[in-house]
């Protein structure tokens, strides 16, 4: 019981972090391109957490778990950002936000349909009430959607789908290492393959950044990359993957409190329910019978197709 509860604490706290990595995103867009902005939260996130792992002495996977490693590292830290960092250049925050909350109730399906997650009524209507508060407490966001808005929201849906099938096929590679070893061969994985995807599309070049951008590019790569993603690939090693992936429910609604705090935008009622509702659905799902937290496969069960 307890190591469920510490799977779900990292978990909220990996969430609250990324929505503040929304606004460092948001910001870098107008001067970066997704690849290039991925090469740049990871590589930093890799270069951070490799010395710790070497002085750790943290077990690394098996070289039989290699391939399967490095392709959940190319899907969630190659394949997600750079559809993610697509996503936001096309749609609003709040409308991308709606999208990335439907990925604990992909990651319900994917779990369920490779029986790895047995689903319950109780942890299905904890992820809708979730979702249903931030639809809530973005609502007001949704309807001043720019031209072409949708293409953005598809590109998101598609990064929500790539981190519902991580969630769902990385737990068992996370038991046999160590989540540190994990996320530092799965970021190396990605920066690598978000590099050659901007140098094959454009000149190498460094970006012409001013001091605010690169103190944003910092906190991304230290925050955003190395500290969030630990404490996610963290949770998964202790927790259930819908468990996990619920708390991104936390991420818009942080980023929009965050941009009331920041930013001086209104604190209204919609905000507030919504958050509310967040929470509720978060303790519904997290609280559901252990026969259910337990109803998962055995370590090395969940394998790469």
């Amino acid at each position: 019981m307890a190591r469920e509860g510490l799977g779900v604490a990292a978990a909220l706290a990996s969430s609250t972090l990324g929505g503040t990595s929304v606004v460092a995103t948001r910001y870098l867009m107008s001067a970066l391109d997704p690849a290039t902005l991925g090469v740049f939260r990871f590589g930093i996130g890799c270069a951070l957490l490799l010395p710790v792992v070497l002085l750790l002495r943290s077990p690394w996977p098996s070289r039989r778990d290699l391939p399967a490693v490095m392709l959940l590292g190319l899907l969630f830290f190659a394949a997600f950002p750079f559809l993610f960092n697509a996503a936001l250049a096309h749609t609003t925050a709040a409308r991308g936000a709606l999208a990335l909350s439907t990925q604990p109730l992909l990651t319900l399906a994917a779990g369920a349909a490779l029986g790895v997650e047995r689903l319950t009524p109780r942890k299905a209507a904890g992820v809708l009430l979730a979702m249903a508060g931030v639809a809530l407490a973005l609502g007001a966001g949704l309807a001043d959607a720019p031209p072409g808005a949708w293409q953005g929201d598809l590109l998101m849906v598609a990064a929500t789908g790539c981190a519902a099938l991580y969630n769902v096929w990385s737990r068992p590679f996370v038991r046999r290492s160590s989540p540190l070893s994990f996320s530092a061969l799965g970021m190396a994985a990605g920066a690598c393959g978000l590099a050659a995807l901007a140098f094959a599309t454009r000149p190498v070049a460094l970006p012409v950044l001013d001091p605010v951008g690169w103190a944003a590019v910092l906190y991304l790569g230290v925050v955003g990359g190395a500290v969030t993603f630990f404490l996610w690939v963290f949770a998964l090693g202790r927790t259930t993957p819908t468990r996990v992936a619920i708390s991104v429910t936390v991420n818009p609604v942080v980023a929009a409190l965050l941009g009331t705090l920041t930013l001086g935008e209104p604190l209204g009622w919609p905000l507030l329910a919504g958050l509310a509702a967040v929470a509720a659905g978060i303790g519904l799902a997290a609280t559901d019978g252990r026969r259910g937290a337990s109803a998962v496969a055995a370590p090395g069960s969940a394998r790469l197709p």
